[in-house]
């Protein structure tokens, strides 16, 4: 995994100062610890820092041939495939993205059609000096453009922007709404006004520094139910079904094993991460070379009555024959570290779930350098209860997902504040005018989840985690293969009973029982009120006194809130305002964290 940027420019035109190009080189280092390296063509700077992975030794950015020149960060899992089909002579490195750089020689702007894998793709047509900006389509490698001076410049990461002076630190009020009342911002748009993302499976055509096209890939398929289990009734169905997912999962987890360095996974004691423990399991019992052995991570709480499946976790992987590891969490380590941890991001997702997650990568790093996880399914099999609340009759007390921010009802937020009179739910009705065409009810909120919450929190909060400690995440159930399964499966193999992910219950009961997949499961919860109530007088004056904070809400009501933040309602609020207070010192004003949260909230006061 690594870290690209650039500009993207006319021919004839200047390249980008040098000093440019190597703030944002130093701004992705912890993206890409292994190495730097910038090239200056005509019509195109480019930044790449790596994190080696496959062809320790050969697979140094940029990549060039007689074409184009590239720059990539990501994995294609499909490249022996690609190999195999463009001859050996199309190739001249080990380099799993060289295998993109080939298909554009063949494809044009349509090469990534031929991918399977999670990438953000710089590419360099050097014939006519355009660029191709390319991202996979479910958003799991992150990409943002803003127009410039210079030209169109991207990066990774929208701090590298920011850092090399780019893009000026204003702030959107639109998407802080969005921020505060569903804790991630939906949309093309960031909360930097000069920002955007490249959309998930977008690739846009830069020529002469402008955007000229727009090509979109869909991250699920368009397909129906019918195509995939014609003619199949009851257990005729369920068993192929079963057949068909096990052969996905197997074929996914093996290329996401693919890796010349030392690999593990994130394991929650939940059906996701142990579908892929599972797989992981019976590749390495089937394999005829003997393998290093599993490493596995959970995390637990030191909060009385807090959701804990550690002991779930560590059966299972045991059963695996995994090494595990159960990593505690503890309030003074959040306290000591949530300032370092809001820091790492940059486009801002308030998810209590990036404290675990940046501790277990913290951890991990120090063992290897890429994580599996299981991020993808509840959106592809249906995990959230809200599907099974959106699905209902009417009559039976149906819900519409999102329709609630976090602040409504508590009158806590200021009427006049900027941004107010703006529609926070704008990005999500886009999303579902656009999920219209799916065939059920049930299809059309994943669709929703899969395009918004998806990309813009989960896998945001992954990416951004994992490579603060220069360490790679791959996710084995969003790939195009088990997302063709997915997509096509009927509402009755997806949700029944009251449950969800059904078929991914049935297959781990089938091939992992030591998980319990039927069983009742507490779910994964970050204690944060709970630990914010133990420090509320303390944590509610400083986040209270924050000009960013009293510009939204009222300073005397915040207090109330800190103090009232064990229960469920006021302590999400809570974190809210913690987390936007912190995230607004680092990247609005540019001041460097100071301690721990109580040093770096008392900071210039």
């Amino acid at each position: 995994m690594c870290g690209i940027a650039g500009l993207a420019r006319d021919v004839t035109s200047s390249p980008c100062p040098i000093l440019v190009l190597e703030s944002l080189a130093a701004a992705l280092h912890h993206r890409g610890p292994d190495g730097a390296h910038i090239r200056r063509e005509s019509g195109a700077d480019l930044v790449h820092t790596r994190l080696s992975i496959i062809d320790l030794a050969g697979g140094d950015q940029p990549l060039s041939n007689h074409a184009a020149t590239l720059v990539a960060n990501g994995e294609l899992y499909n490249d022996p495939l690609i190999r195999q089909s463009l001859g050996p002579s199309a190739f001249k490195t080990g380099s799993d993205c060289e295998s993109a750089l080939a298909l554009f020689t063949r494809e044009g702007a349509e090469y990534p059609r031929h991918l399977r894998g999670m990438y953000a793709i710089a590419l360099h047509d050097t014939g006519t000096g355009e660029v191709l900006l390319s991202r996979d389509p479910f958003g799991i490698k992150p990409l943002y453009v803003a127009q410039t001076s210079h030209g169109l410049a991207f990066a990774s990461e929208p701090a590298a922007l920011l850092k090399a002076g780019l893009v000026a630190r204003e702030l959107c009020p639109t998407a802080r709404e969005a921020l505060l009342q569903l804790r991630f911002i939906p949309g093309e748009n960031t909360i930097f006004p000069g920002i955007r993302r490249v959309l998930p499976g977008e690739t846009l055509r830069v020529t002469s520094g402008g955007i000229t096209s727009r090509l979109r890939l869909p991250a699920l398929p368009t397909t129906h139910t019918s195509d995939l289990l014609p003619g199949l009734q009851g257990t005729a169905m369920e068993s192929r079904a079963l057949a068909l997912i096990d052969a996905a999962l197997m074929d996914s987890v093996s290329a996401h094993e693919r890796a010349d360095v030392p690999f593990g996974l994130f394991l929650s004691g939940g059906i996701d991460s142990a579908c892929v423990l599972t797989a992981m399991s019976r590749l390495k019992r089937a394999s005829p070379q003997p393998a290093a052995p599993l490493r596995t991570w959970t995390a637990t709480f030191d909060a009385g009555g807090a959701a804990n499946e550690a002991e779930a976790a560590s059966a299972l992987a045991r059963a695996a024959g995994a090494e595990h590891e159960t990593l505690m969490v503890t309030r003074d380590m959040v306290w000591r570290h949530l300032p370092e941890i809001v820091a790492c991001m940059d486009d801002p997702a308030a998810d209590y779930a990036i404290i675990p997650t940046w501790f277990l990568a913290r951890r991990a790093a120090q063992e290897v350098r890429v994580i599996l996880s299981g991020e993808g399914g509840d959106e592809l099999f249906c995990g959230y209860g809200r599907y099974r609340a959106a699905t209902r009759p009417w009559w039976a007390g149906r819900k519409r997902p999102w329709r609630r921010g976090v602040f409504d009802g508590l009158d806590i937020l200021r009427a006049d504040r900027p941004g107010a009179d703006t529609d926070w739910r704008a990005g999500i009705t886009a999303a579902e005018r656009a999920a219209a065409h799916a065939p059920t009810p049930l299809a059309r909120v994943q669709a929703v989840d899969v395009a918004e919450w998806l990309p813009n929190d989960l896998l945001l909060k992954l990416d951004r985690c994992l490579m603060a400690h220069g360490l790679e995440g791959r996710t084995p159930l969003l790939d195009p293969v088990v997302a063709d399964i997915a997509r096509r499966l009927p509402d009755s193999l997806r949700v029944r009973n009251g449950q969800g992910k059904w078929l991914l219950r049935r297959w781990l009961a089938q091939y992992a029982p030591a998980a319990r997949p039927f069983a009742p499961k507490q779910g994964f919860t970050v204690p944060i009120g709970t630990w914010i109530a133990q420090d509320s007088q303390r944590l509610g004056e400083l986040v209270a006194r924050q000009a960013c904070i009293a510009e939204i809400a009222h300073p005397e009501r915040v207090r109330t809130l800190f103090k009232a933040a064990d229960r469920t309602r006021e302590g999400a609020a809570a974190w809210s305002l913690l987390f936007y207070a912190l995230w607004h010192r680092t990247h609005m004003q540019a001041c460097p964290f100071a301690g721990d949260v109580f040093e770096t909230l008392a900071d210039r006061l």
